[in-house]
């Protein structure tokens, strides 16, 4: 049998569980939501992915600003991209990768 790591950090900010995800439920004002799908870079974003990148954005501004404030620049400019159309979908970028 395979081990695999409990944790592979992929990007900066998002880690992929090789065990069993434990959930919870949380409630939130329906203006909190509105406001955290406008963080959304792309539709089908779990809430769960961008708490996790709002956390290591908070965690990482005071050590490294400049770096924290590129993150959110990236954001910015992909949410322009995505709005304008300009994004490959899941299924052509399968076909271009060859799966």
């Amino acid at each position: 049998m395979t081990k695999f790591p409990k944790t592979l950090n992929i990007l900066k900010y998002t880690e992929v569980y090789s065990d069993i995800m434990n959930t919870t439920t949380i409630k939130i004002y329906k203006k909190t939501k509105t406001q955290l799908d406008r963080f959304r870079e792309y539709k089908n974003e779990s809430y769960d992915e961008l708490i996790k990148k709002m956390v290591y954005i908070a965690k990482n501004i005071k050590k490294q600003p400049e770096l924290s404030k590129e993150a959110i620049i990236s954001i910015e400019k992909a949410r322009k991209r995505i709005k304008a159309g300009n994004f490959v979908t899941e299924k052509e970028a399968k076909k271009r990768l060859g799966f």
